[in-house]
């Protein structure tokens, strides 16, 4: 049978800003309805080699090699889609103003509908539920795995034949990243190439027809899917494939005394000029030296619950205590003690550094702020926290868009840690990061929960597997804990229909509770 024509190639790609190579002689083609992945740790080149298709480069890149693009479309869907998406815009407002651009031949009496229609189809395709509210929602009010499949919607709507996925899974469930990983092959069942850049290889191995392995931006091993990921002969992607963690984040025999309460919480969303209610919450405990785990799908009310804590949503009635005493629900009316106590991890840790200034001075300002050290002081302390996490001194000094995203993620968990908290929310930390640099973070992770005077952390996570070395899981489902229990006899006897449905998604954790 005749191999489809190539419409992208690439020969020889290295790119190099300031005498770093972050590609190193790259070479690829890819071919109508194909998935070719690429994988690799943070910082191995996937992300760059993507944006190349597009004529894209870092500022001061030298760039040689050759990438051609043979009269074809290319969207391009990334791993922070906020960063796409105007904030100031209601989501169908954005939309809307895609779909009539590809509507203008039409008479001009059949253009609404005509624009709405493919709208709502491209929604569909990106596996959005509930549409009519995500149109009316601006992009803060979404989660971060809504924002992504608008911003893939987005690329549908343009027509791309091909499609550059960056981390499309990331903070994604397991139901809805089951219906991304089918839309993906739907879209490449229709003539679409799609070049997957992931480091969930459970994704790779659905969906790769190539695999293409980085590390330090050059190509390891390369292949047809299942032989890479079945019989790997690089050392590198053997480790890629290596188990997740499972040894436990804290031991439940030494909590401590409860410290965080929240009880009869109701948080609302402004969507429409009214105010609507997306999460509602009896009653969570978090105690000391313990790790609380809430998983649920993508807009179940996780991340809205982890900023109630942290004082970033303000919009919410009920109670959230700190060691008995009531939290304000705004950030700005916390005092400087409780706002040290109580320390957010964002998911997108790009997004949490100011572009213009080193790490080092943006880690070490928090022990001025929260603390009233001094400048030396908190530079030093910075530089001790940020060397334990494994982050040394060159690299702390540069800006942070010269770190990787596993990089910069730790260094916002250093942040978080000069203000010594008590109560540690991680939201989604791990999402983007391959599996080598996941279980790195969840053992340091661990390491801090285990200290005598470790914080107490809620860990807010899609991931089966993340979840399972907590202390203890909630199940959020609709805006609403369904399920809360030990760890092991959530996730291995559940009783609730969603976290049975939600376990039987995974391929890991499905056989747990298949009949």
């Amino acid at each position: 049978m005749k191999e489809n024509p190539v419409i992208v190639t690439v020969t020889g790609l290295t790119v190099e800003v300031e005498g770093r190579t972050l590609v190193d002689r790259v070479s690829l083609r890819i071919r109508p309805g194909t998935v070719t992945a690429l994988v690799g740790a943070s910082g191995s080149g996937k992300t760059t080699t993507g944006l190349a298709l597009l004529g894209e480069y870092p500022p001061g890149a030298r760039v040689t090699g050759d990438v051609a693009v043979h009269g074809t479309r290319i969207g391009y869907v990334p791993q922070h889609p906020a960063a796409v998406l105007n904030p100031a815009r209601r989501t169908g407002a954005l939309l809307l103003d895609l779909a009539r651009q590809q509507v203008r031949d039409l008479p001009r009496s059949q253009r609404r509908t005509a624009a709405r229609l493919r709208v709502t189809a491209a929604l569909a395709d990106a596996q959005l539920d509930d549409a009519e509210e995500v149109l009316s929602r601006y992009p803060h009010q979404l989660s971060g795995g809504q924002q992504q499949r608008v911003v893939l919607a987005q690329a549908l709507l343009l027509g791309a034949r091909v499609v550059i996925a960056d981390e499309p899974t990331t903070g994604q469930d397991a139901l809805t990243k089951r219906r991304i990983v089918d839309q993906l092959a739907q879209v490449a069942g229709r003539g679409i190439a799609v070049l997957l850049l992931s480091h969930d290889l459970d994704v790779v191995r659905e969906l790769a027809d190539e695999v293409v392995v980085l590390r330090g931006g050059r190509v390891v091993e390369q292949g047809p899917g299942h032989r890479i990921l079945d019989a790997p002969a690089h050392p590198w992607t053997k480790e890629l494939l290596a188990e997740p963690r499972a040894l436990p984040y804290a031991d439940p025999e030494h909590a401590g005394a409860e410290i965080l309460t929240v009880s009869g919480l109701t948080a609302r969303h402004r969507t429409g000029g009214a105010r609507v209610p997306v999460l509602s919450v009896d009653r969570l405990t978090l105690r000391s030296g313990e790790c609380l785990a809430v998983v649920g799908r993508s807009g179940s009310g996780k991340t809205t619950l982890a900023r109630c804590l942290a004082g970033l949503h303000r919009d919410h009635t009920g109670q959230i205590l700190l060691d008995g005493e009531p939290l304000p629900r705004s950030l700005r009316d916390r005092s400087r003690e409780q706002l040290a106590a109580v320390q957010y991890v964002f998911q997108d840790a790009r997004a949490a550094f100011d572009e213009h200034r080193p790490v080092l001075d943006q880690v070490a300002r928090t022990a001025v702020r929260l603390h009233g050290a001094g400048s030396q002081e908190a530079t030093a302390e910075a530089r001790r926290v940020l060397t334990d996490l494994g982050l040394d001194d060159s690299l702390v000094r540069r800006l942070p868009g010269r770190l990787s995203g596993g990089e910069l993620q730790r260094a916002a968990l250093a942040r978080a840690l000069l203000a010594r908290p008590r109560v540690l929310v991680c939201d989604e930390i791990t999402s983007g990061l391959d599996p080598v640099t996941r279980r790195s973070l969840l053992d340091l992770l661990a390491t801090l929960v285990r200290r005598k005077d470790g914080p107490g952390v809620v860990l807010i996570t899609h991931d089966l597997d993340t979840a399972a070395p907590a202390t203890r899981v909630a199940v959020l489902d609709g805006g609403e804990v369904v399920e809360e229990g030990p760890a092991e006899q959530i996730l291995t006897a559940p009783r609730h229909p969603f976290t049975v449905s939600l376990l039987g998604a995974s391929d890991r954790w499905g056989a747990a509770v298949r009949p």
